[in-house]
């Protein structure tokens, strides 16, 4: 007896992006066996206009909503579905839970590129060489870059691994083709590196409260996750401490990256000035309040740190020289440089700095809070607070040493 597949049913719904359509389809619930309504965002409306795009999308994506059944080969599909429903979910309770950053990541992986390409083939017989063939073509003709490239075998890797746990293919090393292919780790990319002068030049360039968010970043090593994720209740100014108890990326509340990315973080004496100044400008200065609050959304939530990039700090970092810029028919500034810069450029510009100066290194990493867990866990029991505290302030120093000679760096 063939095996019925449904096909779904579309509807339009209002969702924070805008008016999106969802594909709604009907699975088996293993706990009691009923029958339950599922659902997959597809795409907003604005991008596609109609049902007949609406399907199109549905068919390009080659969404396995139908249940594996083994009588047939097991698709790649179908063990994308299995996967999603037990692993790209946030699970509290999991030994081992996601990051909401890392479920969308994979999500992405497996939509944009791993199920276009082999949704329908039979899993087992997908080859390591043509796979390898694939990821060539991809890096010539979409210029991807290695890791890139190698986040897509580990995701089609960990597919296989689901598959395998569950006892939907074989257990064996041959039954995961990942296991074959090979795939460079290493990138081409270097990261760019600003002195004190220029992130001195940057800040010069920024009013409140961005002035004092790049100040935060540059002089701890804080990722702009963490940045946004500080609450008032976090920043002890009487014992000079940043405690890093939260993140926030892609409009959610998520935890440290790491273990160690929890440890706190020294409130150097010059950073507090500009901390306090800002605590007694905002509107939102109470203990549960986002030190970086939104604005627009009346201090319910964060600002958005790719706003905080494309509209503060690289123009910031145009007006200083430091990014390529032209000036527009109307005589405006615009920055046009095509190289990668944020705020965690100025974590690495952090860290070089503090090697070049020769701090001790077991300092510099307990500092960074860097994400060998082991190592930095070793550093952490041997570093001296005192030095933590004098390596978080010399970044400081050497910023804001530079407005003896100039007009100082005021609240506004």
């Amino acid at each position: 007896m063939t095996q019925r597949r449904q096909r779904g049913w579309l509807k339009k719904e209002t969702r924070i992006p805008g008016e999106t359509w969802v594909l709604h389809f009907r699975t088996t619930r293993k706990s009691d066996g009923r029958r339950v309504e599922n659902k997959i965002p597809l795409g907003l409306i604005r991008d596609l206009p109609d049902k007949l795009t609406a399907w199109a999308e549905v068919e390009r994506l080659h969404l396995p909503i139908n249940p594996v059944d083994s009588r047939r080969g097991v698709t790649f599909g179908d063990l994308v579905l299995h996967y999603a429903e037990h692993e790209l979910v946030e699970r509290t309770e999991s030994i081992h839970p996601k990051a909401h950053t890392t479920i969308k990541g994979y999500d992405r992986a497996l939509r944009n590129r791993l199920l276009p390409k082999w949704g329908n083939r039979i899993a087992l017989d997908i080859e390591p060489l043509e796979v390898e063939e694939w990821l060539t073509t991809l890096k010539k003709e979409e210029e991807l870059e290695n890791p890139t490239l190698d986040r897509l075998r580990r995701v089609m890797s960990l597919v296989y691994r689901h598959g395998q746990r569950y006892g939907l293919i074989p257990r064996t090393q041959e039954s995961n083709p990942m296991r074959f292919v090979r795939c460079k780790t290493t990138s081409c990319y270097e990261a760019m590196i600003i002195t004190p002068e220029q992130a001195y030049a940057i800040v010069r360039n920024l009013q409140e409260p961005e002035r004092t968010l790049t100040l935060l970043a540059a002089g701890t090593g804080l990722r702009i996750s963490e940045c946004l994720g500080l609450q008032w209740q976090d920043v002890n100014f009487a014992e000079a401490m940043i405690h890093v108890r939260r993140t926030w990326t892609g409009g959610q509340v998520g935890l440290p990256k790491t273990k160690a990315s929890k440890g706190p973080v020294p409130l150097h004496p010059l950073l507090a000035e500009f901390m306090l100044r800002w605590k007694k400008k905002t509107a939102y200065s109470d203990p549960g309040d986002w030190v970086f609050a939104s604005f627009r959304l009346k201090g319910k939530q964060p600002r958005v740190a790719n706003m905080l990039v494309e509209d503060y700090l690289r123009p910031a970092a145009a007006k200083a020289g430091i990014l390529s810029s032209h000036r527009d028919d109307c005589g405006r500034l615009v920055e046009d440089d095509p190289r990668r810069f944020g705020f965690h450029n100025l974590r690495h510009s952090l860290a070089s700095f503090l090697v070049r100066i020769r701090t001790d290194p077991k300092t510099v990493q307990t500092l960074l809070r860097h994400s060998d867990v082991k190592l930095t866990l070793q550093f952490y029991s041997h570093a001296v607070s005192q030095d933590r505290m004098a390596a978080a302030g010399e970044m400081l120093i050497a910023i804001l040493s530079h407005a003896a000679d100039q007009s100082g760096l005021g609240a506004d």
